[in-house]
């Protein structure tokens, strides 16, 4: 019996897909021979409490850079940002101070945080100005209002039994911070937001080409608005949790954040110029920060020169990102010549 050969029309095999590294990749070896750096001086640096003590001061700040990505996605800067969380965290407080439940308190907290981002926005959209020159008027605006609601102190709830603070100061499996779960899991949220939600879509296209997006359907102003709604409303909830975690707000926490909070989206890898961001990058580049600043006090360098350091870092990273823009325009310029 002669052996059959296939049909002439049969579909050749499909090649085996390329693996493609992932965009944070660069980051996150910077992250971890970092590590190794300061590990292996300081060892006591790699000891798993210590590393998760880190995972806990990232929390608050990092929650700030999740929402911040979708800000520099559609060119945008937010720098009230650290003033917004600590006003919805004063609003938290007082309200727990007041007598009402400390859950409603969080909740209306974070509503609050919402409300102060849609002000934001509103000014941004109605005046047609960037946010970042808008935000530098509401700077001054909610640090003031922080500073006559809290009257200059700290607010702490005098009760602090409820079933709030018990869950915000818990840790799970008696190591990892509850809040440090509940960061993880905003940033994977918002990641899938990003990158597989039509609202995520809207703000690459904004960011990308607000011209073409507009001709496409999108608003940019509804976009534009609704990210500023979303960057607050993620302050008031990371306002709220500090107040359960920490059990007060002091009247300045909050007052430099907006450098770290930028300087961290930066260095995971969103462009200023817009049009894409990276959610996991923004983490990796906030949790860089902080083994930075440990890093410093682990070889007995004074933790000031932590903010001169966050700022050289920020410079390399801006340089690198566009020297690696620039060779990819020559390489593509170089292609459509030889064509």
């Amino acid at each position: 019996m002669s052996e059959t050969s296939p049909p002439a029309s049969a579909t050749p095999a499909t090649p085996a897909r390329r693996f493609r590294m992932p965009d944070e990749i660069g980051v996150i070896v910077a992250l971890v021979v970092l590590m190794i750096f300061i590990g292996v001086a300081r060892p006591r640096f790699l000891n798993p409490l210590n590393l998760l003590t880190l995972l806990g001061h990232t929390t608050f700040l990092g929650m700030l850079a999740v929402g911040m990505v979708f800000l520099l996605a559609i060119r945008e800067i937010d720098l009230s940002v650290g003033w917004m969380f600590n006003l919805s965290a004063v609003v938290t407080a007082l309200l727990m101070v007041a007598g009402v439940n400390p859950w409603l308190a969080a909740f209306i907290g974070i509503l609050f945080g919402a409300l102060l981002g849609l002000f934001n926005g509103a000014l941004a959209v109605i005046l047609r100005l960037p946010a970042i020159i808008v935000t530098l008027g509401t700077y001054s605006m909610f640090q003031g209002l922080s500073l006559v609601v809290d009257n200059s102190r700290a607010v702490v709830p005098q009760d602090q039994t409820s079933s709030f603070f018990t869950f915000a100061s818990a840790k799970i499996g008696k190591i990892m911070p509850v809040t440090g779960a509940v960061f993880l899991v905003l940033a994977i949220a918002m990641h899938y937001v990003l990158h597989r939600t039509r609202f995520g879509y809207r703000v690459q296209a904004v960011g990308s080409n607000p011209e073409a997006a507009a001709l496409a359907g999108i608003s940019n102003a509804t976009v534009r608005l609704q990210t500023l709604v979303l960057m607050g409303a993620i302050c008031g909830l990371s306002g709220a949790l500090y107040v359960g975690f920490r059990g007060a707000i002091d009247p300045n926490e909050g007052s430099d954040f907006v450098l770290a909070v930028v300087a961290a989206v930066i260095i995971g890898g969103t462009p200023l110029s817009g049009g894409s961001g990276t959610v996991i990058g923004a983490v990796i580049g906030m949790l860089i920060i902080q083994v930075i600043s440990s890093g410093l006090i682990f070889f007995g360098i004074d933790a000031t020169w932590s903010t001169f350091v966050t700022g050289a870092v920020i410079v390399i990273a801006v340089s690198l990102d566009q020297l690696v823009k620039y060779q990819r325009n020559r390489r593509a310029e170089r292609l459509k010549a030889g064509r």
